[in-house]
């Protein structure tokens, strides 16, 4: 009781020395624009950086209780569940990348294909795959959570605090209620797959069916109840007995979709330690990522790998428009991800079911393969690209069909730095804005609850593609659904030291996202706050997508004239970066979303 009695003191010692978050604006439309300046923030010994300012002082009072930084990651993730339901939860699952101050460790809590699933899961009668929006909605596209197992597990070897104290400030927002931001008002309007859902209908919608506005003071009884429940018995409260009972029963019995989860496949759920992938880039750095099912990594450093045998060029920022990529780079840049994205689709996939190419995840980053995958960069745009052959690759090229496109959605960042200079950078995600659209009350009876994912929609809704030949990312009993989720921590080659923790939400952009602040921040010189204001762009193997109205007409009009193929789009990365500097750190949030940095 005395830790908590001195928690209950930091929630308000702690909130009023934090920076003052961004106020809320009014709903944006797409969810797009710049939402506030943000000047980044600098700190000398600990601090966090989240999506949501309440989540983020929910992580400052852990650290300033003594906590490590996976304590502040349970506290930060149960507050998220609250405040943006929207995009993770404890119905969701996670990647987590963690320091030590020795090694690097990758958590997969992903989560898994109940055991009667099969690949025509997403299948309709005529053996076609149904419509993507269709398959999202409803029990068929749940998988099984595993953020709080995973976080469970991290916890029983770098936890300081009590499990339960880390509950504590998402059961008291929950119960005494938090204010509605701008950005869930936003997402609520014009959301009827959510309000066909009764539970879910009845928490976020009053009476004539119009979101609850920014700005009410919003409880959820139903998930203090279940956090309770979790922070007295662990994840076993959440994985078997009546909250288990209760997501079987909803997904199960969906009107529309129903699902194949059953009780053993909560209650069987394992989270994996896997070996992260670390690859040396420019002359400094050593970046640390996921391994698949995560293609994140592979992806990010396929690009950077690939720019970086191309020949150099002139300042990017000073090109047709000061602090904006030129179309040179551009060009080049767009080149490589058409190539890293097509190995993506044709190789990437939960490694204890598809075999990695050449025998190893490592194939796709050696020297020869990406000089050989640079020399296929010209001066005119490729358009699309073939996947390569990696190695000579012991998995011919032709075994697995390419994935067809389809979206990828949500999710959150987190990035945590402590005391003891422990480090991790985690995202979380439930897949689609909203989810499943089900919402559990946990067997409660009580108003709210939480988002079940729809995970199961990351795989390939086509398990085949016309020839036969089977995608590697398809459905199948018990499969991790590829993910393109991107935690990343950076290291001094020569002295080990921690430089970085970063990542974003955004489905398959976060690839690019993260690449950016990368280059950005490490290559060009750039704070980590100037590093995520740059704009987006990418591509996906297809046309050139950039951030609508931030790049200036002659930039277009040069990538146009080398043959792209220019998309002008919404992207709104919501990026988290903690940056060593020579006093301390120094965090950065994007401008595009609601998230703030708080430290010491």
């Amino acid at each position: 009781m005395r830790v908590l009695r001195l928690l209950g003191a930091l929630l308000l010692a702690g909130c009023a020395a934090a920076p003052p978050p961004p106020a809320d604006l009014p709903p944006l439309p797409g969810d797009i624009a710049l939402v506030a300046h943000k000047p980044g923030w600098a700190f000398q010994r600990f601090g966090v950086a989240a999506a949501n300012p309440l989540a983020t002082a929910a992580g400052l009072q852990i650290l300033q209780a003594g906590g490590s930084a996976v304590d502040a990651a349970v506290a930060v993730q149960m507050v998220l569940t609250l405040v943006e339901p929207q995009s993770s939860g404890i119905g969701g699952g996670a990647f987590l990348l963690h320091w030590d101050g020795a090694a690097v460790q990758a958590w997969d809590g992903r989560e898994t294909a109940p055991a009667a699933a099969d690949e025509r899961l997403f299948l309709g009668v005529d053996g076609k795959p149904v419509p993507f929006a269709q398959a999202v909605v409803g029990g068929r596209s749940v998988g099984v959570p595993g953020a709080v197992r995973m976080l469970e597990a991290a916890h029983r070897l770098h936890g300081k605090l009590p499990w339960a104290m880390l509950f504590e400030p998402a059961i008291g927002l929950a119960e005494r209620g938090f204010v509605v931001s701008a950005r869930v008002h936003q997402q609520l309007q014009g959301e009827t797959a959510l309000q066909a859902d009764a539970q879910a209908r009845g928490y976020f919608f009053r009476a004539d069916g119009s979101p609850v506005p920014a700005g009410t003071l919003l409880r959820n009884p139903a998930l203090a109840a279940v956090l309770r429940t979790i922070a007295a018995q662990g994840s076993a409260a959440l994985h078997s007995g009546p909250v288990a009972d209760d997501i079987v029963r909803r997904v199960r019995g969906h009107a529309t979709a129903p699902g194949r989860l059953v009780a053993a496949d909560l209650a069987g759920y394992v989270p994996l330690q896997r070996e992260p992938i670390c690859t040396d880039w420019l002359a400094n750095y050593r970046v640390c990522g996921m391994p698949p099912p995560s293609s994140g990594h592979l992806g990010v450093m396929q690009i950077l790998g690939i720019l970086e045998r191309l020949p150099a060029l002139p300042d990017p920022l000073r090109g047709d428009t000061p602090g904006v990529p030129s179309a040179d780079w551009l060009h080049a840049y767009t080149e490589a991800a058409r190539l890293a994205f097509a190995d993506r689709a044709r190789y990437v996939a939960d490694p204890d079911f598809v075999p990695a190419p050449d025998g190893g995840w490592g194939s796709l980053l050696e020297d020869a393969y990406l000089q050989q995958r640079a020399g296929l960069v010209g001066q005119r745009s490729m358009g699309r690209a073939e996947a390569g052959t990696p190695g000579g690759t012991r998995v011919a090229r032709w075994a697995f069909a390419p994935m067809p496109d389809q979206p990828e959605h949500g999710t959150s960042h987190i990035s945590i730095v402590d005391a003891q200079g422990r480090a991790l950078a985690m995202t979380t995600t439930i897949e689609a804005v909203w989810g499943s659209r089900v919402m559990s009350d946990g067997g409660t009876g009580l108003p709210g609850g939480f988002l079940l994912n729809n995970e199961l929609t990351d795989f390939s809704l086509a398990p085949a593609d016309a020839q036969g030949r089977p995608v590697a990312n398809r459905v199948q009993p018990g499969k991790r659904p590829r993910s393109s989720m991107s935690p990343t921590l950076v290291f001094d080659r020569r002295t080990g030291q921690l430089l970085m923790s970063l990542g974003s939400p955004g489905g398959p952009a976060i690839i690019h996202f993260t690449a950016k602040t990368l280059v950005g921040s490490l290559q060009w010189g750039l704070d980590a706050q100037r590093a995520i204001d740059l704009p987006n762009f990418g591509s996906f193997n297809g046309p050139t997508v950039l951030e609508a109205g931030r790049f200036p007409e002659a930039t277009l009009e040069a990538l146009k004239a080398r043959g792209h193929q220019v998309v002008l789009t919404d992207l709104p990365s919501g990026l988290q970066a903690l940056q060593r500097t020579a006093t301390g750190w120094f965090g950065g949030a994007d401008p595009r979303r609601e998230g703030v940095v708080m430290g010491r």
